[in-house]
Order: C-alpha cells, then sequence, then structure tokens
C-alpha cells in the first residue's frame, strides 16, 4: 500500500480524491457525492462519483466516518496528495513582512528571536509553532570555572547567542587553582567561535599533537569543562512552543476537541517531540510527519511541518515548524515553515 502514487488513479479518479481532499482541508468535513455533483468540472452523477469513492476506500485513500455518508482522506490519503498533486501556495508581501520584522536580532538573544519567530509562525497558520535549537550548535563566546570545593568546579558557558549556562563537574585530583584559570585562558585564547562539538574536536586534535600548551591538569579541566554541556542529552535540545490555544479555536466539533486535546497533551511531552524534530535534522529541505505516520500523533491526528535552518556553512543548527490537525492547509503554510527557516538561516549565517 505504501508504494501506491498518484499515477496508479486515472483521471477520473485523481480529479474527486482532489476535489475531496481540497473540499476537506477547507472545511474538515466529510465530503459527500451530490457535494462533489455541483462543483464545476467533475460533470458526474451522484452516482458515479460514489462508486469512484468507494473503490478509494478499498484501496485506504479514504475512510467514512460511521456518523456521515461523506468521505475524508486517511492519512495514507493525505500523503498521496501532499507528495504527488499539492500546488504550494506563494506566500504574500504581508507574510514576508511580518516574518522579517519578528526575525531581526535587534540586540536580542538569538532565542528570543526564535520565540518571535514561533509565535509569528503560529498566528500565521493557526497552529502551534515550534522550534529546537542544540545548545551544542551554538558557538562559544566565553568560558569560566569557577571552584566551589576541592573535588567540585561551576562551569560557566556564555554563547554567541547571548544564552549563558552553568553546570558543575568533578576535578582531577590534586588540582591546583592555577589550573583552572590555565584552562580557561586556554578556550577563550583557541576555542572561541567554535562550537562545543568543534572545541572538543580541536581540543582532542591539538592534545594528541601536544600542542594545546596545557600540563596534563589543565587539560583534563578543558576536556570535563567541554564535555560537561555536550553529554547532558535532556539539556542540549531547547524546544520552544508557542501558540497552543491556537488549536482550540476551530475545533468546534466535539470530536476535534478530543483530538486537541490529545494534541497538547503529545505537546506536553517535549522530549518525544523533540526527538519527531530531530528527524528533520537530516533532511535536505521540508520534512512533512502526517498522523499515524508517526507514534507519538496516533491517536490525536496531528501533523508536523518542518525545515532545518542553516550556518554559513549549510551545518544545521536548528529546526523550525508547526504543528496541528492533519487537515491543516498545507499548501499555505508549507511556503510560511520554509521561508522563516531561510530566514533563520540568514540570520545565523550573519552572525
Amino acid at each position: 500500500m505504501s508504494a501506491l502514487t498518484i499515477t496508479d488513479l486515472n483521471d477520473r479518479a485523481r480529479d474527486i480524491f482532489r476535489q475531496i481532499v481540497e473540499a476537506y482541508l477547507s472545511t474538515g468535513e466529510p465530503v459527500g457525492s451530490r457535494t462533489l455533483s455541483k462543483l464545476p468540472g467533475l460533470n458526474l452523477s451522484p452516482a458515479s462519483i460514489r462508486n469512484v469513492m468507494q473503490d478509494l476506500e478499498e484501496i485506504g485513500l479514504l475512510s467514512a466516518p460511521h456518523t456521515s455518508a461523506g468521505r475524508m482522506p486517511t492519512d495514507l490519503g493525505l500523503r498521496l496528495f501532499v507528495d504527488g498533486m499539492m500546488q504550494v501556495g506563494e506566500l504574500g508581501d504581508t507574510e514576508r513582512g511580518r516574518i522579517e520584522t519578528q526575525c531581526r536580532a535587534d540586540g536580542a538573544s538569538f532565542e528570543d528571536v526564535l520565540a518571535r519567530a514561533t509565535t509569528t509562525l503560529s498566528g500565521l497558520s493557526s497552529c502551534a509553532g515550534l522550534v529546537l535549537v542544540g545548545k551544542s550548535d551554538v558557538p562559544i563566546r566565553q568560558v569560566d570555572f569557577v571552584p566551589l570545593t576541592p573535588q567540585r568546579a561551576l562551569a560557566i558557558l556564555v554563547g554567541q547567542d547571548g544564552s549563558v549556562e552553568n553546570r558543575t563537574f568533578d576535578l582531577p585530583a590534586g588540582l591546583p587553582t592555577s589550573a583552572l584559570m590555565q584552562a580557561a585562558n586556554y578556550i577563550n585564547a583557541r576555542l572561541v567561535g567554535l562550537t562545543l562539538d568543534q572545541a572538543r574536536s580541536r581540543l582532542e586534535r591539538e592534545m594528541s599533537q601536544n600542542k594545546a600548551e596545557l600540563d596534563s591538569l589543565a587539560g583534563q579541566v578543558v576536556e570535563r569543562g567541554l564535555a560537561v554541556w555536550s553529554a547532558d542529552d535532556d539539556q542540549r535540545d531547547v524546544l520552544i512552543v508557542r501558540g497552543q490555544a491556537k488549536l482550540l479555536e476551530d475545533a468546534a466539533a466535539r470530536n476535534d476537541l478530543e483530538r486537541v486535546r490529545q494534541l497538547l497533551e503529545d505537546i506536553e511531552s517535549k522530549r518525544e517531540l523533540a526527538r519527531v524534530l530531530e528527524l528533520a535534522r537530516d533532511a535536505s529541505a521540508m520534512k512533512i510527519f502526517i498522523g499515524s505516520e508517526n507514534r507519538l500523533f496516533s491517536l490525536s491526528g496531528s501533523s508536523v511541518i518542518a525545515a532545518p535552518y542553516r550556518s554559513a556553512d549549510e551545518r544545521v543548527v536548528g529546526v523550525i515548524g508547526v504543528i496541528g490537525p492533519t487537515r491543516l492547509n498545507y499548501a499555505r503554510v508549507v511556503p510560511m515553515v520554509d521561508y522563516t527557516a531561510r530566514v533563520l538561516s540568514r540570520l545565523v549565517s550573519q552572525q
């Protein structure tokens, strides 16, 4: 069934299928044969349309809710439509302007810019906005080490986006206080402007080649000070969610309200949602997850549209997108997410 493509449908079935999906995405209601027969261009009787709808249901593209004689697309049907039939709309000047305005740095930290961009996406799409940023991807501006006890120290990392993070870590036995200063001086002289992964790679390379100009104890401080962030997976990625209330505005029917309630619970499970967005890191462009294709959304009937944003060297540094019901307006929302990701990529490259 997963190998089914739009070319497997004849012209009549393709046309009826497209009309059903577009009407459903517009209204959220199942579409009946009588409604379709009144649309311009089909020129078919309700009976003929019902026969085609039955065929489309049998191959898994449509389903018939118990309370209605109409049909609605399944997750497989939506996937087929999105991949093979959808015509992506153009983003208007007003929408572009709003995204551009909210993504300006204006002296704000990059995390603040991301929060504004996510809120803007939520407002434009009537979905909840999402952004995932990897803390390990933020270039280092400064690092300091503060002794707490003879066995513990506080590592303070300042990112070039203005973010500040603190972690405690164990010190090597017998470490003199001067080694903490030596370690901080080394990082601030040699590793500023690099991400944590890049900094650790350079440290390993220079120490293996005896170019680090560090004694062994100070070298251990640098290693542990950098590793304390990278090893902390729960803190490594930051997930920002904005506009959950938007999901309630269009949920009139009780069935919709139940789905939205389940979706809000899904959103609260941030680590699971972050893992979904992490799948978009490896995508070359837009990634669309529809309903039961992802285990997290199998109950809520939700979709995620996400796109990675990149640094000047084309390295993915984060993912931005939206989450909403499967019947969201894909053709309208896809260019919004894509444009926001491109604006953020430009901003990251300028930094």
